[in-house]
């Protein structure tokens, strides 16, 4: 397939800044002010209960979703997430790495291999593809972040032995995505005058997870899990999109789906990894450690990515 494309100009470190300086903003307030883990354990909360919920359920409902239109494309997303689930899942079993990890921390930081961030994964749709490129990564979205989510809590409910069921009937990042999914399916939207007040506490949900998530960093746990944070890193941001570029030849994509595609793969991990950590009691500074890591090597991945395609 020769597939060639000229995306607009896209300043990656200018995309992911906010990110990233939204994660500093929350170390820096817990570590040299009086709001203090007392106070961002009451945000984690928050965010991981009611915001990130709403936000996720008016992400999918809001773009119509057309399977026809994108088969290939969705199956190519599927097998990006199939793939970097399966190799998440594998680590602790493998020779030579899997003595060095600790089965609790994998089983709390497995997600950040393989879960995305949704958010930015819209940005750069859009400018890469326009109107069709943001259609096309909400069908990977809406199929993507309930799976995924699924995926990120089976560890976690095995490893702690409490009921996996139970978990995902528990878990609000589940029920909210799958909620949207269903709605989206069935042709029913969100009323319009209810649009901004949904927008508003999707900004919201955004603004102080990530803050939540620098408030509970500690590089410090990074360090007693090299190996661990390394081979998650390097599946999330070097393996993801080598498959994807191998998807994209294989099942023949146009050039706007082969871009939307390795954008899919390459972006960072979901930033609310950390909350669905936390809130499920593993550790999660070192979780925030990664997010911040991966934002940080999302910079050279993008590019990285979209360069195969060419």
């Amino acid at each position: 397939m020769e597939c060639t494309v000229y995306p607009r100009p896209v300043n990656y470190a200018q995309l992911l800044f906010p990110d990233f300086s939204l994660i500093a903003c929350g170390w820096l307030l817990c570590r040299y002010t009086a709001l203090d883990r007392r106070v961002w354990d009451q945000v984690e909360s928050l965010v991981y209960y009611f915001l990130f919920p709403v936000l996720l359920f008016h992400s999918i409902v809001r773009s119509p979703i057309d399977f026809g239109e994108t088969s290939h494309l969705l199956a190519a997303g599927l097998g990006v997430c199939a793939s970097g689930v399966a190799l998440a899942y594998v680590l602790p079993y493998l020779p030579g790495i899997g003595p060095h990890i600790d089965r609790r921390e994998h089983a709390g930081s497995v997600q950040v291999a393989f879960r995305f961030n949704s958010f930015i994964c819209l940005a750069l749709a859009d400018r890469l593809g326009g109107a069709q490129g943001l259609l096309m990564i909400a069908v990977l979205i809406g199929v993507g972040v309930p799976l995924m989510n699924v995926a990120a809590v089976w560890p976690m409910a095995r490893h702690a032995q409490t009921g996996f069921l139970r978990q995902l009937l528990r878990n609000p990042l589940i029920v909210a995505t799958a909620t949207g999914l269903v709605v989206n399916l069935l042709g029913l939207g969100v009323p319009t005058w209810m649009e901004p007040t949904l927008s508003r506490i999707g900004a919201a949900s955004l603004a102080l997870g990530l803050m939540a998530a620098g408030a509970g960093m500690q590089f410090a746990t990074l360090a007693r899990a090299k190996v661990l944070a390394v081979s998650l890193l390097s599946i999330r941001h070097l393996l993801l999109p080598l498959i994807g570029w191998g998807l994209a030849l294989a099942l023949r994509l146009d050039p706007v789906q082969a871009s939307v595609l390795m954008t899919f793969a390459a972006v960072p991990t979901a930033s609310s990894a950390y909350v669905l950590a936390a809130r499920m009691g593993y550790n999660g500074p070192y979780v925030a450690g990664l997010v911040t890591l991966s934002t940080l090597l999302g910079v050279a991945s993008l590019p990285f990515a979209l360069a195969l395609l060419h």
